[in-house]
């Protein structure tokens, strides 16, 4: 899956790049270079990492970029504090965090850059589950919960323990996932395994088979091999979540926007734009091939005039 990836996102940066090397010059008509700084979470994370990645290539290695996964709230304290360009997040930006960044003196601009289907998974042994409930999901993980076996979630389960794998607090995945199935963010039952990094997270699903966890779309894709997809019903019927159903909203209430938050003192920087107008430009082949929902077209084009906008201030 891998090697097949990046030979896609190779293909995608030769054809950015079709024009040479001018495409990606600065305004004075240089070759770009400096260093960008990219942390927050993990589920944008595979973008991010594969805009740089190609950007990078696309300049001959003049712009270093580096991209962290520390989790949306761990990407947005580092944001407020001035210590990174640009904040990956799943989620949009708390008041509270909006409060110490300009605390800080740090503006940013907000864009949305993909969908995503926060996905439930099991261990694809598992051939009981084949849907599970909104109210099922907050009897599993709500604060305070007591199901300890899959038999208490409905009956005619099997009477096994149930192992449950989740991002950690400080992941927009987490605060997004609380908020839609138990009614606040933040509120969930503590006792699972927890992990920033969904890798981690992957890896104990497929590794038990009365495992149960949820994170982002793109992972599920990148190993479904090992991974069992399980629909879920909003109230409307068991829907999967597929490119179609996250981006027309139907795969409910799991479907939710992917954004980056842009410091507006790093867009003064040639790179940074360049960074952005390439991730724009690019958003609706690349974007797929990452395992995430594009925007329509006309929405990139919108961004770029927002950032445009932005760096004429």
């Amino acid at each position: 899956m891998a090697n097949r990836k990046w030979s896609l996102l190779f293909t995608i940066a030769l054809a950015a790049c079709g024009g040479g090397d001018a495409d990606q010059a600065g305004t004075d008509g240089a070759a770009l270079s400096g260093s960008i700084t990219a942390d927050g979470s993990s589920t944008v994370f595979p973008i991010s990492q594969a805009v740089s990645e190609e950007f990078t290539r696309a300049n001959n290695g003049g712009v270093q970029v580096t991209v962290g996964q520390s989790g949306t709230g761990g990407g947005f304290k580092r944001f407020c504090l001035g210590e990174t360009d640009i904040s990956n997040a799943s989620r949009p930006i708390k008041d509270e965090e909006k409060a110490i960044c300009a605390q800080n003196g740090v503006e940013f601009t907000e864009m949305q850059v993909a969908y995503d289907g926060l996905s439930v998974l099991a261990h694809p042994s598992n051939s009981f589950l084949t849907c599970i409930t909104v109210p099922e999901l907050k009897k599993i993980w709500e604060p305070g919960s007591q199901v300890e076996r899959w038999s208490e979630v409905r009956s005619g389960f099997p009477n096994e323990e149930i192992k449950l794998y989740g991002p950690g607090t400080a992941s927009g995945t987490f605060d997004y996932f609380t908020e839609v199935i138990n009614g606040k963010a933040q509120a969930s039952r503590s006792d699972f395994t927890q992990s920033e990094d969904d890798n981690v997270l992957v890896q104990g699903v497929s590794g038990d088979p009365h495992a149960l966890g949820y994170f982002g779309y793109a992972y599920y894709e990148q190993n479904k091999e090992k991974l069992k997809l399980i629909p879920v019903d909003g109230g409307t019927g068991c829907v999967t979540p597929s490119p179609e159903t996250i981006k027309n909203g139907t795969y409910a209430p799991l479907s939710r926007p992917l954004f980056l938050y842009i410091s507006k003192k790093a867009l003064a920087r040639p790179e940074v734009q360049g960074f952005v107008k390439f991730l724009n430009e690019n958003a609706v082949t690349l974007i797929p091939q990452v395992g995430y929902v594009p925007l329509d077209a006309v929405k990139y084009q919108e961004n770029l005039g927002s950032v445009a906008t932005t760096t004429a201030q």
